[in-house]
C-alpha cells in the first residue's frame, strides 16, 4: 500500500499561489507513486479560536474532519502564506482548533505519528522564507510535530509556474520533487503507511 501524503495551503484566497504550490505538490506526489490528497482549508471555515466559544460548544465540526483528514496521511506537506514575516491568521487559527480535539485520555494527537515539509511561495525574493520560521516553531515547539529540516521556497511567485501549474524554473521544480519524496520516504520509515 501506498504511503498516503496531504498537501494543503495556508491560505483560502482562489489565486493563492501556495494553492498552486500544494496543488503542484500533490502531482508530483501522485507521479512518485504516493497516494495524495489535496486539501482546501477553504472548505474548513472555524470561527477564531476563542477559550469561551470552546467552553461553551466545543470545537467546531470543521476542527474535526480537518482532524481526521489530517491523521488519515502519514505526511503532510503545508504550502506556507507569509503574513508579515509570520504564519498566516488562517493556518494559526486551523491547527490551534485542531489542537483543541482531544482524545479520550485528553491528549491530542493530531500532529503526533506524521511528518510535515514546509513549502511556501511568494510574489516577494525570499519565497516566504521568513514565515517559515513561525510555522516550524509553532509546528515543532506549541504542537510536538516532526518537521523536515527541507524547506521550498518559490520567490516571485506571480511568474513562477507555467499554464500548467508546474515550475518554470527546471531546479526548483526538482528541488520540490526532491523533497516531497523524502517526505514520504520518511513518512514511510517512520510511520509505515
Amino acid at each position: 500500500m501506498a504511503v498516503k501524503l496531504l498537501f494543503f495551503a495556508g491560505s483560502a484566497r482562489r489565486g493563492s499561489f501556495n494553492k498552486k504550490l500544494a496543488k503542484l505538490g500533490t502531482k508530483v506526489a501522485l507521479a512518485e507513486g504516493y497516494e495524495a490528497t489535496f486539501a482546501d482549508l477553504a472548505d474548513y471555515t472555524m470561527p477564531l479560536y476563542d477559550g469561551d466559544i470552546e467552553a461553551a460548544d466545543g470545537p467546531p465540526d470543521n476542527a474535526y474532519k480537518l482532524k481526521e483528514l489530517i491523521e488519515q496521511h502519514a505526511g503532510i506537506m503545508l504550502a506556507c502564506p507569509e503574513y508579515n514575516a509570520g504564519i498566516t491568521p488562517l493556518l494559526k487559527n486551523s491547527l490551534d482548533w485542531v489542537s483543541r480535539v482531544r482524545e479520550d485520555d485528553g491528549m491530542a494527537r493530531a500532529y503526533k505519528g506524521r511528518v510535515f515539509l514546509l513549502t511556501s511561495a511568494s510574489p516577494g525574493g525570499t519565497g516566504g522564507m521568513r514565515g517559515l520560521t513561525t510555522v516550524r516553531h509553532v509546528l515543532q515547539i506549541g504542537l510536538g510535530a516532526l518537521v523536515l529540516p527541507d524547506q521550498v521556497m518559490v520567490p516571485r511567485a506571480a511568474s513562477a509556474f507555467d499554464e500548467d501549474g508546474r515550475l518554470k524554473d527546471a531546479d526548483a521544480q526538482e528541488r520540490l520533487r526532491l523533497a516531497i519524496v523524502r517526505l514520504g520516504e520518511t513518512a514511510k520509515a517512520l510511520y509505515g503507511t
